[in-house]
This record gives C-alpha cells, sequence and structure tokens, in this order.
C-alpha cells in the first residue's frame, strides 16, 4: 500500500482530466486484498499472541489488520490514502491516517507489518491518483520499502520485529542489505512462486 504523503484531498482523478487509474483499470480506488495481502497476513498471524499490539502499514482495506485482531492482537491500521482510511474504519479496523509510522510513538508495537507498493514503475509510467501511489514502487519498486526501513525500528517495542512483503521484482537481497546498513537484522519467514514473479515476506528486528 502507498504510504506516500500527497495532499490531494479526498479525490481519486488523475492529474488534469486524465481519468484515475482505477478507472482506467476497471479496479477499486482501494488496494483489495490479494494473494500479497493473504501471504502477508498468514504469515503475521503465526506470531502474533492475543494482548500484542501491531501496526498494520498501508492498511487499505484493513485485511492484514483484521486478520490479526482475529488473533487477538489489538490491530491498528496507518494509510496515506483517506479513502483507504474510510474504507478500512468501515470494515471496523481503528485507523490513522499518516506518513508510514510517523503519526505513532517510539517503542509502541510488538509487530508492523506493511505490503508496500513495490511493482517497478518508470515515471513516464506512474499516475498521479490513490491506486497507483498503492502499486507503484517507483524505479526500482523501493519507493517506500527503504523509508520504511530507515524508520521502522523506533516503533518497535523491546523484542519487536518487523514483516514486510516482497517481490522478486524488488531484489529481496538488495533490500535485507539496505536493511542491514539501517542496523536490522532480518530473515526469510515464508515465499510464494506466481506466474511472473515471486512473493516474499522478511522479517526485521534489532540484532
Amino acid at each position: 500500500m502507498s504510504e506516500e504523503t500527497r495532499d490531494r484531498g479526498d479525490g481519486d482523478r488523475g492529474s488534469g482530466d486524465r481519468p484515475s487509474l482505477a478507472d482506467q483499470r476497471g479496479v477499486e480506488s482501494v488496494y483489495q486484498p490479494a494473494e500479497d495481502s493473504d501471504l502477508l497476513a498468514r504469515t503475521a498471524r503465526e506470531r502474533v499472541e492475543a494482548g500484542d499490539t501491531v501496526l498494520d502499514v498501508g492498511t487499505g482495506s484493513g485485511y492484514v489488520a483484521a486478520t490479526l485482531a482475529d488473533a487477538g492482537a489489538r490491530a491498528v491500521g496507518v494509510d496515506v490514502s483517506p479513502l483507504a482510511c474510510r474504507e478500512a474504519a468501515a470494515n471496523g479496523i481503528p485507523v490513522v491516517r499518516g506518513d508510514l509510522v510517523e503519526p505513532f510513538r517510539a517503542d509502541t508495537f510488538d509487530l508492523v507489518a506493511f505490503n508496500p507498493p513495490y511493482l517497478p514503475t518508470p515515471p513516464e509510467q506512474e499516475w498521479d491518483d490513490w491506486m497507483e501511489h498503492a502499486l507503484s514502487g517507483g524505479d526500482d519498486g523501493r519507493r517506500l520499502v527503504d523509508p520504511f526501513l530507515e524508520t521502522v525500528e523506533r516503533v518497535l517495542a523491546p523484542g519487536g520485529e518487523a514483516l514486510m512483503l516482497v517481490s522478486s521484482l524488488t531484489d529481496p537481497d538488495a533490500v535485507r542489505a539496505f536493511a542491514s546498513e539501517h542496523g536490522l537484522a532480518s530473515e526469510q519467514l515464508s515465499s510464494e512462486k506466481h506466474p511472473y514473479e515471486a512473493l516474499v515476506v522478511l522479517r526485521f528486528y534489532q540484532d
């Protein structure tokens, strides 16, 4: 999900008179659960205990947060999209509108989950609407992956961990190397192969 701060109001239109990416693709304006969301939710659910405090970054419809709440966790979502915040709230998820982990206090969460936008997208193919923010990872697919890894440690409680889904298109090894440069150890927890990519859930923690 996209967490980049773009204060464009509550609409979902493209630049100028162009139709939104959602309209062009015939999809919702809020990212809906798919294979990536499901893999992250299943993997995270195996790691939470009743009473854990968890954060779903880029919550979208609130699917991952709802899955963890069903496991007994105290779950909250965050998303920069006002459309996503409204949908997650309608689905019963406490949600904050904000950029990545910025709205939250230090040492707060036992687990932070993030399904970032990871599709490598050339600038000339970018659309300035909320669905584009939820899908596009920029040139290398890491538009929000790297900022997340630079900031997530601040909000982790002692012994806490961050789980992030990435694609083979995003170069998981490069993601892990970047995390190491910023003081986070990592391991691969789960993976699934799909026709054009492999989806991987990585765990990040204080070494």
